[in-house]
């Protein structure tokens, strides 16, 4: 079974994280699958004309409920719905992932992180936009939406319905490997880790952590998509709030640090020094971390966002605009300099 789970992974790594350069660039590989989110970044971005910039203002509207109305369909808040995406998101990512990112390609991965964050802002824009527009409501109240339905929908009324039900099913799956491994294995890991060191007893029982974690997110999910987006539209705003409140206060006691912080960023970002694969490198680390911090492009937000309570679909997809905005360019961007700054060491810590 084991031989079996490794063909299997080796074969999708194959062709989903193949370099595109061919090992032709020493020291760094660019895998498909980061490329792919790139070029459509950038290609939607200027195709909507900065959605991502001109529309925040209006996004900030929608999520405060100005423009609610009786014609809205849905059964949760925009806002909630928000909510309930970043409680995936703001996490390991903005710690571990801003961490991993410069100890691999130097301070000015982080640079490239804002970048994609900020790509990602119109990437979440239309995947939530288009989970929105196919989504379908049963019989018993429930909204089915994602990238299964616009796959398979979408596609369909392009005329490729029997490859967008192909599409539709491989995305399911890989959902659910996704959740399994990244959103919930992983977390879990570093979660019991981090308590444990604190904690002598959960450190030796570690089971007890894992049944406790098991029954608090039992008591939530159990309840269905509105007890979850009831939970996490009180919990995600407090989590946020101390970690900048943490973040700032770190960055006051160690004021003369900074400056010299963000000149590393910028620096590093455009001529970076003994980081393996040079420039390429640095960009490659950024994108990756970002994209594992904001999941922009991979399909998992428009679940989310699909029993948005709304008129528009499009007026969804504004809302959701503020994950990779909140997520990655606020709090990504305070992690970097933190971390130089409480550590106090030289201006070569990114590289530790």
């Amino acid at each position: 079974m084991n031989e079996l789970f490794s063909s299997i992974n080796g074969f999708l790594e194959y062709i989903l994280f193949f370099d595109i350069l061919f090992g032709q660039v020493e020291g760094t590989t660019i895998p498909f699958l980061v490329a792919w989110l790139v070029i459509g970044g950038i290609y939607l971005t200027v195709k909507m004309g900065f959605i991502n910039l001109h529309m925040l203002k209006h996004s900030y509207h929608i999520i405060r409920g100005h423009y609610n109305t009786k014609d809205d369909k849905g059964i949760i808040a925009p806002y909630k719905s928000l909510t309930t995406a970043l409680s995936a998101t703001v996490g390991l990512g903005n710690i571990a992932g801003v961490a991993i990112a410069i100890a691999i390609g130097g301070p000015g991965a982080t640079f490239w992180m804002i970048v994609a964050g900020f790509l990602g802002m119109t990437l979440k824009f239309t995947e939530v936009t288009l989970s929105l527009k196919h989504r379908e409501f049963l019989p018993d109240g429930t909204i089915m939406g994602g990238g299964m339905e616009y796959l398979s929908k979408g596609l369909g009324e392009k005329g490729f319905a029997g490859f967008g039900k192909v599409l539709a099913i491989v995305f399911a799956l890989f959902m659910i490997g996704g959740a399994i491994g990244g959103g919930n294995t992983f977390q879990v890991s570093q979660a019991v880790g981090a308590i444990g060191n604190e904690v002598s007893y959960i450190k030796e029982n570690p089971w007890v952590f894992g049944v406790i974690l098991a029954l608090l997110t039992g008591a939530v999910i159990i309840g269905g998509i509105t007890r979850i987006a009831d939970t996490t539209s009180k919990i995600v705003p407090i989590m946020v709030t101390i970690y900048i409140a943490a973040s700032l206060w770190i960055l006051a006691v160690n004021i003369d640090a900074i400056p010299s912080a963000f000149a590393l960023i910028f620096t590093e970002a455009f001529v970076p020094t003994a980081v393996a694969g040079g420039m390429i490198g640095v960009i490659v680390q950024g994108f990756q971390r970002a994209v594992f911090s904001s999941e922009a492009g991979l399909g998992s937000a428009p679940v989310a966002h699909a029993p948005a309570r709304v008129k528009y679909p499009v007026r969804q997809g504004m809302v959701a605009l503020y994950e990779p905005f909140i997520d990655t360019i606020i709090v990504c961007t305070m992690t970097a300099p933190v971390s130089y700054t409480h550590l106090t060491l030289p201006t070569n810590i990114f590289r530790c």
